[in-house]
């Protein structure tokens, strides 16, 4: 059997908002348009902009708003923002939501894009971070998260990902300012299980799926927030970065048992 590819971000996310538990772990998230715009920017400082279909975080923005400063709020006359969107590595001013939205539509036209919460992620070395966990189908046919790899923003980038240049890390350097040993010992647990459920979740409407990426943001609080799950997730990073070869070879023999590799390839 083929191995199930689900390009639909939406469609990902409906399914996992089904479970309770792993809800709690996604960030507020809707279809585009000006109605979830207004609202969303009435409740969240900050909100990504992100195609429904796509690879890299390619065409990913981000909105956000600041008080106009030579205003004085009061009941009368209410705070006014001004909003900053950022594109790549340009960066928009807009004094109102109108020409704003409208800058927005004129770059995804007909497409689908997602608005979701803005989660203000954990820094290294004043960049964003975010973590990517690994979970595959084992030659038992049972969900096993294989491995983690941290991701650091390069300067002034929306995004994360290595093919936007971005860095990539092990975790524990990236969390070392913020938990003890034993305490990234434990987070990593609980990543790990949480690759799990959200596999078990997908699978549920997706039987043919074998492996998934989790791309998790964390707040100031510690809590891990699932950004987005891939299910053609690059194996190869996790070859190239991490120190220890029996991770890749585990990740490298689940993936010939589904048929990602073929069992003469060399890839370790």
């Amino acid at each position: 059997m083929a191995i199930q590819r689900v390009s639909s971000k939406w469609e990902k996310t409906k399914v996992l908002l089904q479970n309770e538990e792993i809800s709690a772990y996604i960030p507020l998230t809707y279809k585009y348009n000006w109605d979830a715009l207004d609202s969303m920017l009435k409740v969240y400082p900050m909100v990504y902009i992100k195609p429904d279909q796509g690879t890299y975080g390619n065409g990913v923005m981000r909105i956000e708003q600041l008080p106009d400063q030579d205003h004085v709020p009061s009941e009368e006359i209410p705070i006014k923002y001004k909003y900053l969107l950022y594109y790549d590595t340009t960066v928009e001013i807009f004094p109102s939501l109108e020409p704003l939205h409208t800058y927005i539509t004129s770059h995804i036209r007909k497409h689908t894009y997602l608005i979701q919460q803005g989660i203000v992620s954990l820094q290294y070395n004043n960049r964003s971070f975010d973590l990517r966990v690994l979970t595959q189908k084992s030659p038992n046919h049972r969900w096993a998260s294989t491995g983690i790899l941290g991701r650091v923003a390069a300067p002034n980038k929306v995004v994360t990902n290595h093919h936007n240049g971005g860095s990539v890390y092990m975790m524990d350097i990236l969390l070392s300012n913020y938990m003890n040993r034993m305490e990234v010992f434990k987070f990593e647990r609980s990543l790990h299980s949480l690759g799990t459920e959200v596999a078990v979740q997908l699978e549920k409407k997706y039987p043919g799926i074998k492996e998934l990426g989790l791309d998790v943001a964390i707040d100031s609080d510690l809590k891990p927030w699932i950004l987005e799950v891939n299910t053609l997730p690059a194996l190869i990073p996790f070859k190239k970065f991490i120190p220890d070869k029996h991770v890749y070879k585990r990740i490298h023999r689940y993936a010939v048992s589904y048929g990602r590799y073929s069992s003469k390839k060399r890839s370790i």
